[in-house]
């Protein structure tokens, strides 16, 4: 079978992480990238064996498929244009600023038969999918996304920079409508929110606490499922989950995965939604999903802060 051709739009910090991948990868063909700096699209054509093209334009011609990892305010603009060309795409979380974005991008690839896959890459965790075979009937859930300040992803909310992995994941998990949302947060460092906690209630009784920083002293990334008979904690980071059982306290069962690579899984996921023709396994309406809880969380914490001031 011809190798599919695949290539990278934006290679900055995360899209370096993807042409990686795709040039380790030996059954495809990693055929180039490109990025709005020209000389950093040269430095890491060099690195990674492949070619550096002008524009994502030029790219159209010679690929099957792109992952697009530019700022967020730019993913509707060029995805479009990607997938109106029959391109399949793998873009990096969140899927559009707008929610009105995101339902175009899932309407352009459904007319175009295209893969729209998107980058929540805890979906991958080897810990969040055991986590998920554990779970019966959640009653409580709390997660922490707590980092250091860097000026890295500072032009989006700290909750649609970081909270959205956890958001994603929870309503993987929970089957249920949301009843109610009760948000605060705050700028600290940025003029974006760049600290947040929301407390999230389900129709079917769950409820979900989560907090979001990215102006901490310390890196932490950890969820909690409480049920009637056990607690399974995850550590994103480390890739390690525990589960402590309610009937026997002594019994703890501990599993952990260091030499995973959820990225690399993320993206052979993506090849191989496209070479099956199946659906990929976070789809645009998923992307869709956790950005509109998103939105909801920073428009109620945004509506707060301009009643108190």
């Amino acid at each position: 079978m011809k190798k599919l051709r695949l290539g990278v739009v934006g290679v900055g910090y995360l899209g370096e992480f993807h042409a990686q991948k795709y040039a380790s990868m030996e059954d495809i063909d990693f055929v180039g990238l490109t990025d709005k700096n020209p000389e950093r699209a040269q430095e890491m054509a060099r690195k990674y064996n492949t070619k550096a093209y002008n524009s994502h334009t030029e790219l159209l011609s010679h690929v099957d498929g792109l992952s697009l990892a530019v700022p967020t305010v730019s993913h509707f603009e060029i995805g479009h244009d990607i997938l109106d060309h029959g391109i399949h795409l793998l873009i990096e979380k969140p899927i559009t600023l707008k929610l009105m974005d995101a339902d175009r991008l899932i309407e352009v690839a459904k007319k175009n038969n295209t893969i729209l896959q998107i980058g929540h890459i805890e979906r991958f965790n080897p810990a969040v999918i055991k986590m998920e075979s554990l779970i019966s009937k959640p009653i409580f859930i709390e997660s922490h996304r707590l980092s250091f300040f860097t000026k890295r992803g500072t032009d989006v909310d700290v909750v649609l920079d970081l909270m959205i992995h956890d958001l994603d994941i929870i309503l993987h998990i929970v089957n249920s409508e949301i009843e109610s949302i009760d948000a605060v947060g705050m700028p600290v460092i940025s003029e974006k929110i760049d600290i947040a906690n929301v407390r999230i209630i389900f129709s079917n009784g769950t409820v979900a606490n989560l907090t979001a920083s990215r102006v901490s002293n310390e890196s932490l990334r950890e969820i909690r499922i409480f049920q009637h008979d056990k607690c399974i904690s995850v550590d994103y980071s480390r890739r390690k989950i525990k589960v402590s059982h309610f009937t026997s306290p002594t019994v703890h069962v501990e599993d952990e995965f260091p030499d995973s690579d959820p990225l690399a899984d993320q993206i052979r996921s993506f090849v191989g939604a496209i070479a099956n023709g199946s659906e990929p396994n976070v789809s645009g309406v998923d992307g869709k999903k956790a950005l509109a809880v998103a939105l909801s969380i920073i428009d109620q914490i945004k509506r707060r802060t301009k009643a108190l001031s």
